[in-house]
């Protein structure tokens, strides 16, 4: 059946009617009043969302865009960093570093391994000449699911005294209570098609007044991708270059949708479609990668191993049930698949996905569950 589709992966994530019906709008001048008073109603929005007083920066741009933006905006060629890496995420911030003459050391664990704050602490008390300039993090690292322990990471940061942390809090902003002023995190970049309900296309980053310091020494090149321009234009209620209008429609609708349900509810909702997701799993003897006590709200990712193949799983329940899920990365093409419940994500699409999981699993022929039990498991942590 056509429009029927359902999107169960960590982005893009579903977009509401309403945030549609705004981006379906006509466009209006940039540089208009009208859009000024737009601008400074997402400004305010947002620093909301990432709690925080500092600027929260919107900039067209994809998730990689902005975490480069948070990189290249404070360091200069040489500066030694050290970038934490267990997944495909933290793998692409080491390589952007790379790229751009930084002086790199990777902190790194197997996919579905959770960082290790005291490898960074050993490596952070280590530096007595204070060389390094900034730690680098993958808040809920994507590829695994993995939810990284960033805030006992950034009590090593702080202890060090020189160092910024930068965030990718991509798949966690909006989805998990990051409090980035109480825990004094120096840049936070994210993107639209994940919590933010929106499609692709824009991201946002906060930076410290520690971070604009580092800022005011740096000289990576950038044009585009300077933020001190976005700064400028942010006390102004503008932007220094040509933004996506209509998404802006959009992202003012999304954030009227946030305010309403209210920050402690939409984590709350994430976290319980997270624990329903992985009751299920367990309950249909699914193993997951990521463990419990660092399992991401955002996504669930699940080693069906070698009874069912992954991806005859999401080609079932895509042919059959019209639900997109995700599948592994890198090496883990074809091992995993994953479960996106962040954003625009009801407890009827957790239930959903499950029972057509559940038919899917009886379809290939997989028997290591009694029916009805995923979809038991789920309803019991939703009720």
């Amino acid at each position: 059946m056509d429009n029927k589709a359902m999107l169960m992966i960590p982005g893009p994530t579903p977009v509401p009617e309403k945030v549609l019906q705004a981006m379906g709008k006509h466009p209006i001048g940039h540089r208009s009043g009208d859009f000024s008073k737009i601008i400074g109603e997402i400004n305010e929005g947002l620093q909301w969302l990432f709690q925080t007083k500092n600027e929260v920066l919107t900039l067209c741009a994809s998730g990689t865009g902005v975490v480069e933006a948070g990189i290249i905006n404070f360091l200069s060629a040489g500066d030694k960093v050290l970038v934490g890496s267990n997944g495909k995420f933290g793998d692409r911030w080491a390589q952007i570093s790379k790229a751009f003459g930084l002086d790199v050391q990777v902190i790194q664990e197997d996919w579905g391994v959770p960082l290790k704050p005291e490898d960074f602490g050993a490596a952070l008390t280590a530096d007595t000449d204070k060389a390094i300039k900034a730690v680098i993090v993958t808040h809920s690292e994507t590829s695994s699911g993995v939810l990284n322990p960033v805030e006992a990471i950034n009590e090593h940061v702080k202890a060090h005294g020189e160092a910024i942390i930068i965030v990718d809090a991509v798949t966690s902003l909006a989805s998990y209570d990051l409090k980035v002023d109480e825990l004094g995190l120096d840049v936070v970049a994210s993107g639209s098609q994940k919590g933010f309900m929106l499609p692709p296309g824009m991201g946002f980053v906060s930076v410290s007044e520690k971070a604009w310091a580092a800022y005011g020494n740096a000289t990576l090149p950038k044009f585009y991708m300077d933020l001190g321009k976005y700064r400028k234009s942010f006390a102004k209620n503008s932007t220094p270059f040509t933004p996506p209008v209509n998404l802006y429609f959009g992202l003012q609708a999304a954030l009227e949708m946030m305010k309403a349900e209210g920050l402690e509810n939409i984590f709350a909702r994430h976290e319980r479609q997270k624990q329903a997701c992985r009751a299920a799993m367990k309950a249909l003897g699914l193993p997951l990668l990521a463990p419990d006590d660092y399992s991401s709200p955002a996504v669930t990712s699940v080693i069906p191993g070698d009874v069912v193949n992954s991806e005859d799983i999401r080609s079932t329940m895509r042919k059959q049930f019209d639900i997109a899920l995700a599948g592994g990365q890198d090496h883990l093409k074809g091992k995993i698949f994953r479960i996106g419940h962040l954003g625009f994500v009801c407890d009827r699409d957790i239930l959903t996905t499950i029972a057509s999981l559940e038919t899917t699993l009886q379809i290939l022929g997989y028997e290591g569950f009694a029916p009805g039990s995923g979809v038991s498991a789920a309803s019991q942590v939703l009720r």
